[in-house]
């Protein structure tokens, strides 16, 4: 018998995964779940990514240890798949015993057959800290787009992949000193060495297109030998020998594969060797599974993957997943609103083997899950059942054979196994639901309500296709297949089932599914909120209290007339990033013109603009869960606003001021203190 193995990417835990990280551990459970339905021997392995500077960082902010901090979303994002019904035969972590003594063995191997060396590097190190600053622990300017305040690994505005050494301006992110540069020895991995290896690899699997394309060009570019160890403290596993060194999380995290494996089973070594391997991960790490491991795993001696499956990511409603928009759902927070097998079909809907993005559009959402997945397919299934039930005390009895609806049929479910081996959900689902087309137009047109008595054959006819559908569908929507067949009195079924041969006695048939009446509606804040940088300040002419701002917003300059001279000098606001309001009504103000206003905070004693750092010119500024107001206002409407300060953060009721890359703060100011 065929044996499997099928992986998704371990979610990092440092935080609650998105129904975004939700679209690859669907697309790796179905495929899982359809080989076991076939009657192959799976195992589905995947776990917590435990280790790394993101861990340490966020643990340091919310005051925790860094192992006890991952434990806490380990185990969190365990029950959240649970719910999302993922088959894991192994969900397990990799701050773990069976990892580390892979992750030593690996290198140890590696290490006897030549693959890694020693050399000299420079690193980033701060002098008030005493350490050196891995990955996060650095931050400063991208030097290919010139994003600001961004961290040491990767540019959130290009999205280059960056080391710490690389930015323009560092400084620690601890401390917030300006570090140095200095030497330290590390270990690196001789990924250059497995060119013609992984050129050899790429040629004999079938990769998806684009991304065997972008591979080949890395290929020709030349490889970079790859640093495997980082300087302590860092969180993970110390380096055999070593008193202050560290396996960097990329060797031992995707080791976490193995690791897991080897926590269910003692012959998990053979597996590794023997069997067919499939990881399904996102685009944005194919670097390190396309060269690093596939090169790790044969210098240690075991196969390479047989298959890499690579998804895009998630738009909602047509953009980026935002919190300020109100489009950010956490998989926890979605299950407030929908039941997860409506989110298993949508995506499955929109899954192949092609790479490309999904959008979770939720006009569209509603209509699919409403007009596909519960008038076809639901409906057909209730409907017939509940007939059986009503009029045949339940039974079914041989069925009558339709020769042109069994030709079509056996010839889709080919189609469709086929496309399930391919990934293709798309197709997959498609033809399931012309399957259920085919049993709704044979049931109206056969109009069995005229007289019942003689049509039982014809309707245990549509029972068997209900009885087929639930076998088809079960690896996209396993509880609704189950409860299915439940209502149907059958054990639990299998591809083998797919036949016109079922006869027996049905239970109470009961709705199982229901069309969404609403979906999430976005609040509006009355407020049109931007990020602008004050280019020139003048005292007004006519006004001792007000200063004349010229800000720019990237695609235009508006002025401002600001009450703020009594309170700050023009250096405390010459150059900064700040927060106006672009749509209150422009005004005169003793005769100049004021076309937008500056946001700030104050208390009895102190004034403080509302400053930013990282966020680009023009980018909206939002309250979480709403959306920024477009109409002009008047400046009474702005008077009946209510924002205030706490902790040093911008309230609106209990929502915070932030845009997509920072969070408002305010500093000097009480908590209490109107903003306006």
């Amino acid at each position: 018998m065929a044996k499997t193995i099928i992986t998704a990417a371990l979610p990092y835990a440092n935080g609650l995964i998105h129904i975004g990280h939700i679209i690859e551990y669907v697309q790796a459970d179905i495929y899982a779940r359809f080989l076991r339905l076939i009657g192959e021997e799976v195992l589905f392995i995947c776990a917590s990514d435990m280790h790394g500077t993101p861990i340490e960082v966020k643990a340091q902010q919310a005051g925790i240890k860094p192992k006890e901090f991952a434990k806490k979303y380990h185990l969190l994002n365990k029950a959240v798949f649970k719910k999302y019904g993922m088959s894991f035969d192994n969900y397990y972590h990799t701050d773990s015993k069976e990892n580390k003594e892979l992750a030593s063995s690996f290198f140890n191997t590696l290490n006897q057959k030549g693959y890694i060396y020693k050399k000299d590097m420079k690193v980033v190190f701060c002098p008030n800290c005493g350490r050196n600053l891995p990955d996060r622990y650095v931050k400063g300017t991208c030097p290919n787009c010139g994003g600001y305040d961004q961290y040491g690994d990767v540019c959130e505005n290009c999205g280059l992949t960056l080391k710490g050494t690389d930015l323009v301006n560092p400084r620690c992110a601890i401390c917030q000193k300006v570090p140095i540069f200095q030497l330290s020895e590390n270990y690196f991995f001789s990924l250059s060495k497995f060119a013609s290896e992984l050129t050899n690899w790429l040629s004999q699997t079938e990769l998806q297109l684009e991304i065997k394309n972008s591979i080949q060009e890395w290929l020709t570019k030349g490889l970079e030998d790859w640093c495997i160890s980082r300087d302590g403290p860092y969180f993970g596993f110390k380096i055999p020998g070593e008193k202050n060194k560290y396996f960097y999380v990329w060797l031992d995290a995707p080791i976490g594969y193995i690791s897991s494996t080897k926590n269910l089973r003692e012959d998990w070594e053979e597996y590794w060797k023997n069997s067919k391997i499939i990881h399904v991960i996102g685009k944005d790490i194919i670097y390190f599974h396309f060269l690093f491991w596939p090169a790790v795993l044969m210098g240690v001696g075991y196969k390479a993957p047989d298959d890499i499956i690579v998804h895009g990511f998630l738009t909602v409603n047509g953009q980026k997943m935002s919190k300020s928009r109100g489009t950010f759902f956490t998989a926890e927070d979605f299950l407030k609103y929908y039941p997860a097998e409506y989110l298993r079909f949508y995506y499955a809907q929109h899954l192949s083997k092609k790479l490309a993005d999904i959008d979770l559009d939720f006009e569209v959402f509603k209509s699919t899950i409403n007009n596909k997945l519960v008038a076809n397919l639901a409906n057909f299934s209730y409907r017939t059942l509940s007939f059986v039930q009503q009029n045949y005390q339940g039974k079914i009895i041989l069925p009558q054979k339709n020769q042109e609806i069994e030709t079509e049929f056996y010839r889709l479910v080919d189609k469709i196994k086929q496309d399930y081996l391919g990934f293709n959900y798309k197709e997959a689902v498609n033809d399931i639901l012309r399957i259920s087309d085919l049993g709704n137009a044979y049931f109206q047109k056969t109009e069995p309500w005229k007289n019942p008595k003689e049509y039982h054959r014809q309707i245990s006819f549509c029972v068997n296709l209900v009885k087929n559908l639930a076998i088809l569908i079960k690896p996209i929507l396993p509880q609704f297949a189950e409860k299915l067949e439940k209502q149907l009195g059958t054990d639990e079924l299998s591809w083998k089932d797919l036949n016109f041969n079922y006869i027996g006695k049905i239970k109470s048939p009961k709705i199982l599914l229901t069309k969404i009446e609403t979906v999430p509606q976005q609040a509006i804040f009355p407020l049109d909120l931007r990020v602008g940088k004050i280019l020139e300040v003048k005292n007004h002419p006519q006004a001792d209290s007000l200063y004349l701002l010229q800000v720019d917003f990237g695609s235009e300059k508006r002025q401002a007339v600001a009450g703020l001279r009594k309170h700050l000098e023009p250096e405390q606001l010459l150059n900064k990033k700040a927060v106006f309001c672009l749509n209150i009504k422009p005004a005169k103000l003793r005769g100049e013109e004021s076309n937008c206003m500056i946001l700030a905070a104050g208390d009895e004693q102190n004034v403080s603009i509302l400053e930013l750092n990282r966020s680009e010119l023009g980018e909206e500024v939002n309250f979480e869960g709403y959306l920024n107001n477009k109409q002009q206002i008047t400046f009474e409407d702005f008077k009946k606003l209510i924002m205030a300060v706490k902790d040093g953060n911008v309230f609106y009721q209990t929502k915070i001021l932030k845009t997509a890359k920072e969070q408002i703060k305010v500093i000097g100011i009480k908590d209490k203190a109107l903003v306006g």
